[in-house]
């Protein structure tokens, strides 16, 4: 059985909270992705930021991507597994809280990847796939 970090997409970045939003889309663009960890000042973990959040929450609101934070759009609890964790665990936490991203932290609690859809289509079965897509979107 695979664990998180056979899963992950290796090499993901934080963004501080402190971040603006429009540095938040600019990076997504360098990275080619449309999530980010949010960070606090500790380097840990208080949330992720899509691009839609940034549209959605931000831009359609009326509000300026420049002066707002990326730890201003941030909310909730954030998820995240451990890279030791199994791809049973992994599918549980997405699927219990139908999120499409998920953080990966080492024993150091350090960021070191990321968990999306499209990594969890090239190592799951197909029916495994089809089971996780229909608990996430129901």
């Amino acid at each position: 059985m695979a664990i998180a970090a056979d899963i992950m997409n290796p090499g993901a970045q934080w963004i501080p909270a402190t971040e603006s939003l429009d540095r938040a889309a600019q990076l997504m663009r360098e990275l080619d992705v449309g999530a980010l960890p949010v960070s606090d000042t500790n380097e840990r973990l208080c949330g992720i930021i899509t691009d839609r959040d940034i549209v959605v929450r931000c831009v359609a609101a009326g509000h300026d991507p420049a002066h707002t934070t990326a730890g201003e759009l941030v909310q909730g609890t954030p998820r995240w597994v451990s890279s030791l964790a199994e791809e049973d665990e992994v599918l549980a936490e997405m699927e219990a809280h139908q999120i499409r991203r998920l953080p990966v932290i080492d024993e150091n609690k350090r960021l070191v990847g990321m968990i999306s859809e499209a990594d969890l289509a090239r190592t799951l079965t197909d029916d495994q796939v089809a089971e996780f897509v229909e608990r996430v979107y129901a």
